[in-house]
């Protein structure tokens, strides 16, 4: 297993060099959602609006970060089940995003559109929410804040530990 410190957005010389397996320690800007969020940007590509996420140069976390606690930046950021959000995530793929991050298996589906769409999905490890929230540079809600957690946050994460756990290439 190789350790890889990934910048976004990634390259695609970068995603050449991945292996199953490989660790990754990712650094920018990434995005929340979880299953309400994906509903709604999936509804929302669907009727052609433009949401101000640069899918291909970003991350999809699927999580919803815990309330913040005085003097953090961001509450708890555990990884969440990602087969739930195996019916949306085809469609985000096609508009371009390159990089998912969740907990567990993800579906048939979704490994198809990863291979058509040469992007990748790494997982994130779970029961360490409180040690993942110390990654965190900045959070802030970015879509639909009346979800609470399950809004869209965008944040800037410094060496988020993940594993590489699909490749277009598989």
């Amino acid at each position: 297993m190789n350790t890889h410190i990934i910048e976004l957005p990634i390259t695609s010389s970068k995603l050449e060099e991945l292996k199953h397996g490989d660790k990754i320690l990712l650094s920018g800007v990434i995005y929340t959602a979880r299953d309400k969020a994906h509903k709604r940007i999936v509804e929302s590509l669907n009727r052609g609006l433009e949401l101000g996420i640069p899918w291909k140069d970003t991350a999809i976390f699927y999580c919803g970060p815990s309330p913040v606690r005085p003097g953090k930046i961001c509450g708890a950021i555990g990884p969440t089940t990602s087969t739930r959000m195996d019916s949306y995530t085809p469609i985000l793929l096609e508009a371009g995003l390159k990089i998912i991050i969740g907990k567990g298996e993800i579906g048939d589906d979704v490994s198809r559109a990863l291979k058509q769409h040469g992007a990748i999905y790494l997982t994130c490890p779970g029961g360490v929410s409180a040690a993942l929230a110390r990654c965190i540079v900045s959070c802030e809600t970015f879509l639909w804040g009346n979800l609470g957690a399950e809004a869209v946050y965008r944040m800037t994460v410094k060496d988020l530990p993940c594993f590489v756990s699909s490749l277009p290439s598989e």
